[in-house]
């Protein structure tokens, strides 16, 4: 019983941090990481990747998003994206999803165009500042086995 108030509280607390952050016309900043062997695909085995992205809420819980990353991979050429996409937020809770497409560049070995799915929690950490810890899929035109990719990003974002 004790268990289960105590899970309420703190499910009651999250959902009253949250409240009122996603809401028309805020803007939204994020800078995150990823790779640290915690992302896939059939081409690579290890890098790093560093993301910033920046949003702006259309509607309450629906905001338009702009990407822009780097990756450094161990056997292949750094790769850059540019990317734009959305992103829907649950009841105010800080659970979102979200898709996108991103135009990625290697090097001189190939480009590609990538659609792409995540979802994630914004952890409010103040009434401004998360941290987003976020699973994606980035699904490739030029070649499904060697270059989608499934992932762990995190970040941290900045609501005004």
């Amino acid at each position: 019983m004790k268990k289960k108030i105590c899970l309420a509280l703190v499910a009651l607390l999250v959902s009253l941090t949250a409240n009122a952050q996603f809401e028309k016309e805020k803007m939204y900043f994020n800078a995150s990481l990823s790779g640290f062997n915690l992302r896939y695909s059939g081409n690579e085995k290890c890098n790093f990747g560093i993301q910033g992205t920046a949003g702006y809420f259309l509607e309450d819980n629906i905001m338009l998003l702009a990407t822009v990353g780097y990756n450094k991979k161990t056997d292949v050429p750094s790769t850059v994206t540019l990317g734009a996409g959305g992103r829907y937020y649950f009841q105010q809770n800080g659970i979102y999803c979200g898709a996108g497409i991103k135009y990625v560049h290697v090097g001189d070995l190939y480009d590609d165009f990538m659609p792409n799915i995540h979802v994630g929690y914004a952890f409010f950490l103040g009434r401004q500042v998360t941290i987003e810890p976020e699973l994606y899929y980035n699904q490739s035109f030029k070649s499904h086995k060697d270059y989608s990719t499934i992932g762990f990003r995190i970040g941290v974002g900045v609501y005004l």
